[in-house]
């Protein structure tokens, strides 16, 4: 593994709290880093090299109109736990961008939802060695019931800072 990149040293020292805090503490980091996560309620549950793990409760701010997450709370949750699983992957000197998100909505989800992300072993040396690319990000959302209420391909790509 290389050098900690901003988003791995960010995150090092929540290590070291007390269990109980880290998912609060996560959740605070990620949501100064970007806003909307915050506003929308996202709850970072864990973010490492190996995976992400994105909760989204479903409350009165994020519902629909038959009282659901709404279906851009359920996409923002998808590509949330994406974007965080390749940038615990991208060198400091690139930025990971959302190139395309592909969202089929299956069926009604039940409750809250659960993203998992990871990036797929064979990218993470592109990642590293390449300047720039993309990779298609794997991500499962399941609601309570523990079903997939939506399928979705999200494809990021790393481009190098401007200076």
């Amino acid at each position: 593994m290389p050098a900690p990149n901003r988003l791995q040293r960010a995150l090092a020292p929540i290590d070291r709290l007390p269990g109980f805090a880290r998912t609060a503490a996560r959740s605070l980091v990620v949501g100064r880093a970007v806003p909307f996560i915050g506003t929308a309620g996202i709850r970072v549950e864990e973010l490492t090299t190996e995976r992400a793990v994105f909760t989204l409760a479903n409350r009165r701010a994020v519902q629909n109109h038959i009282k659901g997450v709404h279906a851009a709370a359920t996409a923002l949750v998808a590509e949330t736990a994406t974007g965080l699983a390749l940038g615990m992957w991208v060198p400091d000197a690139a930025v990971p961008l959302l190139k395309s998100m592909h969202i089929d909505y299956v069926k009604r989800a039940q409750g809250g939802l659960r993203a998992v992300a990871r990036v797929p072993e064979a990218d993470r040396e592109r990642i590293l060695s390449e300047p720039r690319g993309e990779v298609q990000v794997e991500v499962t959302v399941t609601d309570a019931a523990g079903e997939e209420p939506v399928r979705c391909t999200m494809v990021w790509a790393w481009v190098p800072k401007k200076r």
